[in-house]
């Protein structure tokens, strides 16, 4: 387990990243993203996804397309938007973590719980309906925001929503734009090495190298009373 100094202030609010931390879906997310970007001429692996996960189509698209030297108009990117999507949904081959349904229904009655994704609604709202329902207050998916992370605009709008103060809000992020978009925001973050190697996450205030590591810090958190 890779540590920064432990925290020393409690949380009333959770706020999750959806893919890489409830599910375990990005290897179907990249291969319809090397699809999607295959048919229009770039090729990229799921590596390349893994490092720029947590973008929201547009910064995906952006990302892959400058790094291949090219330019993304608007309507190449909603071609693309619309057929990654459907290529997700189409061959979606995706389950939650072990332990942490069960582990979110306990919480749910200490904390404020939200789901903060880079994933397109329709996306976010199968996954959640199907393997977390009535679990949580708040859902923001990559087109709930203008800028996508690791902007912080999207931990920001989850926070308002809740109704909460920074200080007393934690994030769990897997992905290195997750990361930047919590610690951007201002707030306490730990991540998981779900993809990525730990040191793309050293932003984070704490790391943990696997789930069943990131399961026993949540169940051991005490809520703010």
């Amino acid at each position: 387990m890779s540590y920064q100094p432990e925290f020393k202030c409690m949380f009333n609010s959770l706020i999750f990243d959806a893919d890489g931390v409830l599910m375990d879906s990005m290897p179907c997310h990249a291969d319809a993203w090397v699809r999607t970007f295959s048919e229009v001429g770039i090729d990229i692996v799921r590596q390349d996804i893994y490092d720029i996960e947590g973008s929201n189509h547009v910064g995906v698209i952006k990302l892959i397309f400058k790094k291949a030297g090219l330019e993304a108009d608007p309507e190449i990117i909603e071609k693309l938007r619309v057929r990654k999507r459907e290529l997700f949904l189409k061959n979606k081959k995706i389950a939650p973590f072990d332990g942490m349904y069960d582990l979110l229904k306990t919480l749910k009655s200490h904390f404020h719980l939200a789901v903060v994704s880079g994933s397109d609604r329709p996306i976010v709202d199968s996954m959640i309906n199907e393997f977390y329902p009535d679990i949580f207050e708040v859902t923001i998916s990559g087109a709930d925001v203008t800028n996508g992370k690791p902007h912080p605009e999207p931990y920001l709008k989850a926070m308002k929503i809740l109704e909460v103060e920074k200080e007393n809000c934690l994030v769990i992020e897997n992905a290195p734009l997750g990361v930047d978009s919590a610690k951007n925001a201002g707030i306490h973050c730990v991540a998981v090495s779900t993809y990525v190697d730990t040191e793309k996450l050293k932003r984070a205030d704490q790391i943990f190298q696997d789930h069943s590591q990131l399961l026993k810090f949540l169940a051991d958190l005490e809520p703010l009373r």
